[in-house]
């Protein structure tokens, strides 16, 4: 069990801070000194800093003004506080914008925007660049070695994207170095559909609304070309850095499973992954399922850095201002939101933000210190009391966890899929049949690590992988033997259709798929939504299961070539065909579900396949409904987080080896009682 370094040696414990944007109070000095007296009663130790404070910093071309925030640094020195220095790319001064036009983006439509709100830029701009290089040297140079600065926060939530020229030149010179020749490239578009042969260079355009946006294969390399392109520019940030700050770690702070950029290609040029968070566990009736979906992301933020720790950059101690309906956290809510990153690998708990900005947007954002400006409010009280459980986190610091399962969860694959034009246009709802797979092993406490197709699937017992509609090249025979040597592979209905261009595979679906599932796919049909079939379980099948199960929206129609069918159709043209299948191959096995079911089939079928194949839970207790089990390890040690997330205190039996409260150090009693919104941090000897 490998155990990674802290996130900075200055500071080897857990991290407890937030945004903080002193720039803004500039003017009331006696706000930084309470500010100051505030963080050190709420138990925080870090603060990210300088993150929109380019107007600040450089409020003319070429001026530059350092002295508050040497001040805002020296302070935090002096304090026992550090900062995460961010690059204040995110948001562009007004006199640039006035100057350099070329730096503001261009949409899809080709207009250019005005000058305002956050990256509203060109990460193409040859200005741009050069302007963010004498930024972040001036303060790499000034700070870098500064004893308050742990690390970089380079710019803030990258995201969207530029149609200038600029940016279609080098979506030209992308393609250029992705296709030989332009046969190469009309061969991987098709575009000998509808005529769209492309006979030069310069004949191509990114997606427009009033242009070209039904050539698939093109539409996948414009989004694959946003993320290289976007890579390429914090890339360029970093490097500006890393000339006067080497020892200093870089991160940049992603968002949930935010569509627009391929997070995996970041995982070699950021030394700690780092996200913002924002739960809605009370947007629902089921509390549970977005609980569950929060846990996801957060597995899948440890599994780009192959299970290092990564930080929750961003979250809330109260409320947004930006959901549809911006709900407080109830009491307890807040504990337990911060816990779960943890539970789940993050090594920080940080916020958004510090202190309520006067005006402008944010102002009603939650935050630690709210206008009120006091301790006396019941967010600050539940921040500091977090922060003194995160002291009592030192052992934790570093520890990570070797899941035996994995759930596949591809970005391009996404892409293709929301695309694809039918078999259901109403919404091929690949996310939520990712959620749906993963709910079940989070109900049972199982640990999960979120991977995309170019992952090493060989350190994994079972591998899930819902709706595998786009194989990339290598990918069907990276699956193929991983079962041939003993793997357990769970795939389903619209998998193994197309291959990275979205080109169809021709010869049979599911491609490269169709010798390790044992089947072929000859049609797919698409129910509306008052239509329903039915599956039924064969007698005695391998996984115990019984009954009948609703199938709704997609009913694949297969032939079986070696696999065994051990459900059928119930209804309409394909009653009697096969709906779930088993195919062993190799040393291994792997289960087709040719059908979207209905709950509680997948909660049903995945625990029979877990039960069958003996993968390990967290701990071999039954968990009451919306409690889950975690662990984190450090190869002597398993550090278990009982969490519950329902308003109803839940009370669940331990095995009879003791457990230690990592907490109170006392011995913890076989039965616990876990509050509303309630955890525990247990600590036993690793099995």
């Amino acid at each position: 069990m490998t155990v990674f370094p802290p996130i900075s040696s200055k500071v080897p414990r857990m991290l407890h801070g937030a945004d903080y944007n002193p720039e803004q109070w500039l003017e009331y000095p006696e706000v930084f000194e309470e500010d100051i007296r505030l963080m050190k009663l709420a138990n925080c130790n870090v603060m990210s800093v300088g993150i929109f404070s380019w107007a600040m910093l450089e409020p003319k071309e070429g001026t530059f003004d350092f002295k508050w925030l040497d001040h805002v640094l020296d302070t935090f020195a002096e304090n026992g506080l550090f900062a995460f220095l961010a690059t204040p790319s995110g948001a562009r001064p007004a006199w640039m914008s006035q100057k350099y036009p070329e730096v503001l983006r261009v949409e899809k439509n080709r207009v250019r925007n005005l000058h305002g709100v956050r990256h509203n830029h060109c990460y193409t701009s040859p200005i741009y660049r050069e302007k963010i290089e004498v930024i972040n040297t001036k303060l790499a140079e000034r700070y870098g070695n500064h004893p308050a600065v742990i690390g970089w926060h380079i710019s803030n939530e990258y995201g969207g994207d530029c149609h200038c020229t600029y940016c279609q030149n080098a979506f030209r010179e992308w393609l250029q170095k992705r296709y030989t020749s332009l046969q190469e490239l009309n061969h991987a578009w098709w575009t000998t559909f509808w005529s769209h042969t492309i006979t030069d260079w310069s004949q191509v355009e990114s997606p427009a609304p009033h242009g070209e946006n039904f050539v698939h294969g093109m539409n996948l390399d414009w989004k694959r070309f946003v993320t290289d392109q976007t890579l390429d520019f914090f890339n360029h940030e970093v490097n500006a850095l890393k000339k006067h700050s080497q020892d200093l770690p870089v991160t940049t702070n992603f968002m949930e499973a935010y569509e627009g950029l391929n997070y995996w290609k970041f995982k070699e040029s950021v030394d700690v992954v780092s996200w913002d968070a924002y739960p809605t566990w009370h947007d629902e009736r089921d509390e549970s399922k977005l609980a569950a979906w929060f846990s996801l992301l957060h597995d899948l933020k440890r599994s780009i850095k192959n299970g290092q720790p990564f930080m929750l950059m961003e979250s809330t101690p109260s409320a947004t201002n930006w959901q549809e309906v911006s709900k407080l956290k109830k009491p307890g809510m807040h504990a337990l939101s911060s816990i779960q990153a943890v539970a789940h690998g993050s090594d920080t708990v940080q916020y958004f933000q510090w202190r309520k900005s006067r005006g402008s947007s944010e102002k009603l954002h939650g935050a630690v210190v709210d206008h009120y400006g006091s301790e006396n409010t019941r967010v600050f009280q539940e921040v500091s009391q977090l922060g003194g459980v995160l002291q009592k986190l030192d052992e934790v610091v570093g520890t990570s966890v070797q899941p035996e399962t994995a759930i596949l969860f591809d970005w391009e694959n996404r892409w293709a899929i929301n695309d694809a034009q039918g078999p259901r246009n109403s919404g091929m709802h690949y996310e939520e049949q990712i959620r749906r797979h993963y709910k079940p092993l989070w109900d049972e406490g199982i640990p999960v690590d979120i991977i995309d197709m170019e992952c090493d699937l060989s350190s994994y017992k079972l591998v899930i992988a819902p709706m595998l509609y786009m194989l990339r090249a290598g990918a069907g025979e990276k699956i193929e033997a991983f079962v041939e040597a003993g793997g357990i592979f769970v795939t389903t209905y619209w998998s193994g259709i197309v291959d990275e261009h979205d080109l169809c595979f021709l010869g049979g679906f599911p491609g490269p798929l169709r010798k390790t599932l044992g089947i072929w796919s000859e049609e797919i049909d698409a129910l509306y939504d008052h239509e329903k079939n039915q599956i039924s379980l064969t007698d005695n099948n391998s996984l115990g299961l019984t009954g009948m199960y609703e199938a709704h929206e997609l009913c694949e129609l297969i032939h079986l070539e070696g696999a065994e069918a051990i459900a059928y159709y119930e209804q309409d043209f394909y009653q009697g065909r096969p709906a779930i299948t088993e195919n062993h191959f190799g040393n291994g096995t792997a289960y087709y579900a040719a059908s979207r079911n209905q709950e509680p089939f997948y909660a049903d079928f995945l625990l029979s396949i877990i039960r069958k194949h003996k993968i390990k839970r967290t701990i071999e207790t039954e968990l009451p409904y919306g409690v889950t089990a975690q662990k984190r390890c450090d190869g002597e040690n398993e550090f278990i987080f009982l969490m519950n997330f329902t308003n109803q205190s839940q009370t669940l039996q331990l095995e009879k080896e003791m457990y230690i409260d990592l907490l109170d150090e006392k011995p913890v009693p076989e039965s616990v009682v876990l509050p509303s919104y309630g955890y525990k941090i247990l600590k036993r000897p690793q099995t």
